[in-house]
């Protein structure tokens, strides 16, 4: 298949630091050529790709401080490049939002759109709009929940590459926050969790400017003490798989319904178990006592009790990386979307439109 994946403007490809769905877009694209399609990623310049790299800007647009109006144009950029030359593709497969969601609505290619963020009033009108027009892929059965009505093909997870995350089975002894550091992250949770239970706690992650940052010199600052609260920064890859090797478990106490939440399969992969909220796609990822204990949103004195009562003592690190290699492997994620696109084609094919594009393709 000729198959074109956009990936945002914000994170070169793949990221060197904060970027998940960078990761992700990484993995697949390689992973596809490696399979033997023809790709093309749309991506900042500094990415690199085993496809062919069309690059709107030369490097990563900076997205801290923007307003909504300014970050619209680099996003429009973006996502406007594979549809001016679409006939390249049997299908085009966008990671970023509504933009190049509403220009595949238009296109005589087929376009799936995975769905990475959560659906607000704005999102679920627009997206209401066309959602007989394009094709959609859910990364959670609960984000699928949201918003029930659109055309999807199917729920795909987002993929850990588990090899190149180093197991441990003795643990040091903290716990670990990995993660933008915003509230609906938790990040206070986790200190608050932390203090309760008697763990030091190591935190890295991004802090972006303007809100983010006025949150984390509030509320996350003034209990830094550099020895039983750490903040690491925000870790690179190497860093940031150190650490969660090395944790006695990772806290991920959001307060948002998280359609993924990929930092819980990568400790997971790392044997790490994980205390989680009970929201989104949590207990899609964390199996309630045997790689981790979940508590429902708000109930952070339960996860202390939990820690201090020794739950998670009796779990096995080894079962821990056994479940993400079992359901979120990167052959599982590719496999995935193999069965989409054909799935897609094979629909577009008893259309017009479709039998026009099978024609051309024929032809080439």
């Amino acid at each position: 298949m000729r198959i074109a994946e956009i990936a945002p403007p914000w994170v070169r490809v793949p990221p060197e630091r904060y970027g998940g769905i960078e990761w992700i877009v990484s993995l697949l694209t390689d992973g596809l050529v490696e399979r033997g399609h023809q790709v093309t990623l749309y991506a900042p310049g500094n990415s690199t790709t085993s496809g062919e790299l069309r690059a709107p800007f030369d490097e990563a647009v900076e997205l801290g401080g923007m307003d909504f109006y300014s970050a619209v144009h680099p996003m429009a950029a973006q996502s406007v490049a594979p549809f001016l030359e679409a006939e390249r593709y049997d299908i085009i497969h966008d990671h970023t939002g509504p933009i190049a969601a509403c220009l595949g609505a238009l296109s005589d290619t087929p376009v799936l759109h995975t769905l990475h963020g959560p659906f607000n009033p704005d999102v679920k009108q627009l997206f209401s709009m066309i959602k007989d027009k394009i094709y959609f892929n859910s990364i959670s059965d609960a984000q699928r929940s949201g918003f029930p009505e659109l055309n999807y093909v199917g729920t795909i997870y987002n993929a850990v590459e588990v090899d190149t995350y180093p197991f441990r089975s003795e643990k040091d002894d903290y716990a670990l926050f990995l993660g933008r550091i915003t509230p609906d992250k938790g990040a206070h949770n986790a200190i608050y969790i932390a203090q309760e239970a008697g763990v030091p706690l190591r935190m890295a992650g991004k802090v972006d400017p303007g809100a983010d940052s006025r949150y984390f010199q509030e509320q996350i600052e003034p209990h830094l003490d550099g020895e039983h609260i750490v903040y690491e920064g925000e870790a690179d890859n190497d860093y940031k798989r150190e650490l969660l090797s090395g944790a006695r478990f990772l806290l991920f106490p959001i307060q948002w319904e998280e359609p993924f939440g990929l930092v819980m399969t990568e400790a997971l992969a790392c044997g790490t178990p994980v205390v989680a909220s009970a929201m989104g796609s949590a207990p899609e990822m964390v199996k309630d006592g045997e790689v981790g204990v979940l508590a429902g949103y708000g109930q952070w004195d339960e996860m202390v009790a939990a820690i201090r009562d020794g739950r998670l003592e009796g779990i096995d690190p080894h079962w821990c990386r056994e479940l993400v290699r079992e359901r979120f492997s990167v052959e599982a994620m590719l496999d995935g979307y193999e069965k989409a696109f054909e799935k897609i084609l094979a629909l577009q094919s008893g259309s017009r439109v479709g039998q026009k594009k099978l024609a051309t393709r024929a032809a080439s």
